[in-house]
């Protein structure tokens, strides 16, 4: 019952009737343009049967959903000159949470309903499903526990496309297991475009100007390691049995990296030291669930024990009191940084520059620091935009690689990195605050 007009990947997705269904699809390729042809696709056929084929779609956001639902089914059920009900948006009770939905509803009583991801709208229904972009759902195996169990009755179908997003989620674990029931459909940039697509890949990518993001959107591949900010292999080269060790302090010129915590995730201060051209790690201070008159007091220690040029602090949210106090105290040396997404990535490219050239000693054999300043990872955001995130876990959320950039941050000599302006600390030094 599809329309004629598809290229060679559509009409094979479309034609596979497996009751479990994955598609691992280049960016742009029109996935969700497909897969909701199919939906209306089934809810049509069982219309013209006189039955019900009712379909939920979980998209990652609430602006991802209604455009599937837009751009997606509705398109689709005016081509086939299908009636159907546009029920609108509409808040939705499920459990105690509210969450927006929009729906349609044909004649026989199937509904298609479009929603944010999430365990309470996947455990909340029991109807063929179809998961959007899998990989980039926030919380991806909470919300897999929570459907599986809905659409294993009866003879409901699943559906799951996404292009990749590394391999921390569930789609990454559903794509690569060897065994289970999925029917598998992989669609490239290089395969969409012999199916018909018009694509100039050469243009593409030169345009994009970004090589890692290139393999992971457009040729698909599960790029865990590159899409970490600092590889182990970059994080190895600069580790030395002589970093971290407070009584091999020279005297010389230092800057702290301070990342703010009051429960739950670390307090960290990373005390860098300045011998040439090389900044040696000499203390890193870790704190958890201290109050923060022992917050405090540490940074006073920390001040009155080596010759810091620069305190760098998270401004971000419960930072604001902090910097304030510190720099009451410590005037013209204390620069708060509140980190924005821009500023987060200005900060981290700059340390990145410094690890990859070398330029920095942290200390060996440190397998939690290590796996800290590996956590922090590049990830594509909803309007394809490069972001930073980090998973937390019972050894923080990437607190010490923070407070480690914050400080590498501070020691530039460039103004405007973090929002320091050089004019600015050399007034307040005149005037000696």
């Amino acid at each position: 019952m599809a329309p004629p007009l598809l290229y060679g990947y559509q009409g094979r997705w479309l034609a596979d009737k497996s009751r479990f269904k994955i598609g691992m699809f280049a960016r742009q390729t029109g996935k969700t343009f497909t897969s909701c042809l199919e939906i209306v696709d089934d809810a049509v056929e069982a219309e013209i049967r006189g039955r019900r084929s009712p379909w939920l779609i979980l998209s990652r956001g609430e602006r991802q959903a209604l455009e599937a639902m837009n751009e997606g089914i509705k398109l689709h059920l005016q081509a086939y000159s299908q009636a159907f009900e546009d029920l609108g948006e509409s808040d939705m009770r499920i459990g105690d949470a509210v969450y927006r939905a929009t729906e349609v509803m044909l004649p026989s009583g199937s509904k298609i309903t479009a929603l944010p991801a999430n365990a309470d709208t996947a455990r909340g229904f029991s109807r063929n499903v179809y998961l959007d972009e899998f990989a980039f759902h926030k919380d991806s195996r909470a919300i897999w526990r929570a459907l599986f169990p809905v659409v294993s009755r009866g003879n409901l179908k699943l559906r799951v496309t996404s292009t990749p997003n590394g391999k921390s989620n569930k789609f990454y674990e559903l794509w690569t297991a060897t065994d289970g029931p999925w029917s598998r459909h992989r669609v490239d940039i290089h395969q969409a475009v012999a199916d018909g697509l018009e694509r100039d890949v050469d243009l593409l990518r030169q345009a994009l100007g970004d090589e890692e993001a290139w393999r992971q959107e457009y040729l698909l591949e599960f790029l865990d390691e590159a899409s970490a900010w600092l590889t182990y292999e970059v994080i190895g080269a600069v580790e030395d049995a002589e970093a971290g060790r407070p009584e091999l302090y020279q005297g010389g010129p230092c800057v702290i990296g301070n990342d703010i915590a009051r429960r739950g995730d670390l307090w960290v201060a990373w005390v860098w030291e300045r011998v040439g051209d090389v900044f040696w790690t000499r203390e890193i201070v870790e704190l958890r669930g201290a109050s923060f008159a022992a917050q405090d007091a540490e940074i006073a220690r920390l001040m009155a024990r080596y010759h810091v040029e620069r305190l760098v602090m998270d401004q971000t949210g419960m930072g604001e009191k902090p910097v304030e106090d510190a720099q009451t105290r410590y005037g013209y040396r204390v620069e708060g940084v509140v980190l924005t997404s821009n500023v987060r990535l200005n900060v981290a490219s700059l340390a990145k520059a410094r690890f990859e050239d070398r330029k920095v000693r942290i200390p060996a054999g440190n397998p939690v620091l290590r796996a800290d300043l590996h956590k922090l990872k590049r990830v594509m955001s909803e309007t394809g935009n490069p972001r930073l995130v980090a998973d937390r876990d019972s050894d923080g959320h990437a607190d010490r690689t923070w407070a480690a950039f914050l400080g590498l941050a501070g020691a530039s000599a460039e103004p405007g990195i973090i929002g320091f302006y050089r004019r600015q600390l050399e007034t307040l030094k005149e005037t000696g605050r």
